[in-house]
């Protein structure tokens, strides 16, 4: 587990570099795409989490510890930029009352589910053992991606009544995509659960 250490900050540095890296040619990284394909399959978004993850696949191999941590980081870093965004748009926009209360809630929920993915990175890092030890910190996962996911559809909640349409279509739509990419990080981080801890 040691591995992911280095995992993460090579997820940051890919992320950094392009919004959709471009996979590595060669045997073991068609072997990792299919490992990736596999995998998502499991996911409510299948296609969406291939196509988020695909451009990682010489991070991940074929290891599904990889595959779930790389998929929270590629779901962190979505929230952190939603966080963003919705902050500027707080900050720049003359919004009626209501749209000014919902983009600051908004901000509010995002910021929260950011605090919970870094958790999860944390913990992914810090993975090591197995039995009881695994299944707590895992556990800490699955919670904190959980309440994550829990946190970024409250900020659509928060637009209902907002009269301005297009602001609501724009913010709505994007923190929908942002839940997508968080509920295949989930997905993925329960698929690695149910192959390794054993009750």
């Amino acid at each position: 587990m040691r591995a992911l250490r280095s995992i993460f900050l090579t997820i940051a540095l890919f992320l950094t570099a392009s919004a959709e890296p471009a996979p590595a040619p060669g045997p073991a990284q068609e072997n990792a795409a299919e490992f990736i394909r596999t995998n998502c399959e499991s996911t409510q978004y299948p296609k969406l989490c291939y196509q988020s993850l695909n451009g990682y696949a010489n991070v991940v191999q074929q290891d599904p510890a990889r595959l779930a941590a790389v998929a929270i980081g590629v779901s962190l870093a979505r929230a952190t930029m939603m966080s963003v965004y919705v902050a500027n748009l707080s900050r720049q926009a003359e919004a009626e009352a209501r749209a000014a209360s919902a983009l600051r809630d908004c901000f509010s929920v995002f910021r929260d589910a950011v605090g919970q993915m870094r958790g999860s990175v944390k913990q992914m890092r810090q993975l090591a053992g197995g039995g009881e030890e695994l299944r707590f910190q895992m556990s800490n996962v699955q919670t904190w991606m959980s309440a994550a996911l829990t946190n970024e559809d409250t900020c659509t909640d928060g637009f209902e009544g907002v009269a301005d349409a297009a602001l609501k279509a724009d913010v709505c739509g994007r923190a929908d995509h942002v839940k997508e990419v968080t509920s295949n990080a989930l997905a993925l981080v329960n698929r690695f659960v149910d192959k390794v801890v054993v009750p």
